[in-house]
C-alpha cells in the first residue's frame, strides 16, 4: 500500500513539474518563433502554426485588367462580386480561394490552396537584420501597405549594455572578495562591527538612494556616462556580494593558510593564489546574479544614463512606444536581449548551487 502511494505521489509531483515547465517556457517559445516569422504572417496567424498543418497557401496570381472598376461588380473566372467580399476572399468550387491583394489600385488576385505546411515554413532573420540596422526598415501590414520605420539601431543598444554590465559585475566581485577574506581570516579593529553594517545595508531600499546620487553626479558631470552606472552598481552589489563572498570563504580550511604562513606567504600572495581560486563557486554564483541584474535594469539606467547612452532595456520601452504594432520588431529585440543572459547563466550554472549553499552546512 505504501508503494502503491509512494508512486502515486512520485506520478502527480512529475505531472506537476511537467505542467509548471511548459506554462513556463511556452512564452519564451512563442517569442522566439514569432521573432522568426514574417510580418504578414504574424498579424493573421498564432506562432503554433510554424508546426506541420494544413493551410491556405499561395499559388498564382491573377492580374486584373486596368479598366477593372473596382467600386462595381468585378468578374473573376465566371464569379462576380464586389470589392470588399474579393478582399475577404471567395472559395470557388475547386477549393481554390481566391482573394484580392492589398488595395483597390492594385487589381491583383491572388490565388490560395489548402495544402500542408511544414514546419519552419516562412520562417526569416530579416526581423533581425532589421533590428539590428541603422537605416530605414520596411514591412508589410496586415492589409498588405507597405510601412516604413526608422531602425532603433539596437546593436549600439547591445554593446552599451556590454559595457555596462561587465565592469559593473567585475568590479564589485574583486572589491568583495578583499573584504571578505579581510573578514573571514584577518583580525583588525572593529572588524565585527564593519560587518555588521555591510549586512545591514543589504536591508537599504534602492529607490531612496537615487536622487541624492543623481545630483552629485550632475554636480560632479558624472550623468549620463558608463562610469556613473559602474560607481551605482558596484554600491549596490557590494552588500550581497561580501556576504556571500564570506559565507564561502569562511569555511575554508584553516590548515592551507597556515601553511601558507609557515612557508612565507603574504596574505596578498595567499588571497591571489589560494582563495581565489577555491572561491570560484562563490564567485560565479555572483557573478550571475549581478549580471542578470545589471543586463535587465531599467530604473537605474534610466535615472542615470537617460537616453544618452541606451541600454537593452531602455531601447525596448523606447521600441513598445514607437512601435506598438510591429511585433515581429519587438519579439525579436526582445530574444536578443535574452540571449546573453542565458549564455551566462548556462556557462555558469554548475558552480550556481555549490556557491549558494556555501556555508550552509558545518563539518
Amino acid at each position: 500500500m505504501s508503494r502503491d502511494k509512494s508512486a502515486l505521489s512520485r506520478w502527480t509531483i512529475g505531472v506537476v513539474l511537467l505542467i509548471i515547465v511548459v506554462l513556463w517556457t511556452a512564452p519564451t517559445l512563442g517569442i522566439l518563433v514569432t521573432s522568426f516569422r514574417d510580418s504578414r504572417d504574424i498579424y493573421s496567424s498564432g506562432w503554433w502554426t510554424v508546426l506541420p498543418h494544413k493551410d491556405l497557401v499561395k499559388t498564382g496570381e491573377i492580374e486584373l485588367p486596368a479598366e477593372t472598376d473596382p467600386d462595381g461588380q468585378i468578374v473573376v473566372e465566371g464569379y462576380s462580386a464586389s470589392f470588399e467580399k474579393w478582399r475577404a476572399g471567395i472559395e470557388l468550387e475547386d477549393g481554390r480561394v481566391l482573394r484580392w491583394f492589398g488595395n483597390k489600385r492594385s487589381r491583383t488576385i491572388e490565388i490560395y490552396e489548402e495544402k500542408w505546411v511544414g514546419f519552419g515554413a516562412n520562417l526569416t532573420l530579416k526581423n533581425y537584420r532589421d533590428i539590428l540596422s541603422t537605416g530605414e526598415v520596411t514591412h508589410e501590414d496586415a492589409e498588405g501597405n507597405i510601412i516604413v520605420r526608422q531602425a532603433n539601431n539596437f546593436a549600439d543598444a547591445v554593446l552599451n549594455s556590454l559595457a555596462v554590465s561587465i565592469p559593473a559585475t567585475l568590479i564589485p566581485i574583486l572589491i568583495a572578495a578583499f573584504a571578505a577574506y579581510a573578514f573571514a581570516w584577518m583580525e583588525f579593529p572593529g572588524r565585527r562591527p564593519l560587518f555588521i553594517m555591510v549586512v545591514a545595508l543589504l536591508v537599504v531600499p534602492l529607490q531612496i538612494a537615487l536622487i541624492p546620487i543623481l545630483r552629485d553626479y550632475t554636480r560632479w558631470n558624472l550623468s549620463g556616462t558608463f562610469l556613473s552606472m559602474w560607481l551605482a552598481h558596484t554600491g549596490f552589489g557590494l552588500p550581497l556580494a561580501v556576504y556571500l563572498l564570506y559565507n564561502y570563504i569562511s569555511t575554508l580550511p584553516r590548515d592551507i593558510f597556515e601553511s601558507a604562513f609557515l612557508d612565507g606567504a603574504t596574505p596578498y600572495n595567499i588571497f591571489v593564489r589560494l582563495v581565489l581560486p577555491l572561491s570560484v563557486p562563490a564567485l560565479a554564483s555572483f557573478a550571475i546574479f549581478q549580471f542578470l541584474w545589471v543586463w535587465n535594469d531599467y530604473l537605474v539606467a534610466l535615472v542615470f544614463l537617460g537616453d544618452k547612452n541606451r541600454v537593452v532595456t531602455s531601447a525596448l520601452a523606447a521600441m513598445v512606444g514607437e512601435k506598438g504594432q510591429d511585433w515581429h520588431l519587438l519579439t525579436s529585440g526582445a530574444f536578443l536581449s535574452m540571449i546573453l543572459p542565458l549564455m551566462v547563466f548556462f556557462a555558469l550554472q554548475r558552480f550556481f548551487v555549490r556557491g549558494l549553499l556555501a556555508g550552509s552546512v558545518k563539518g
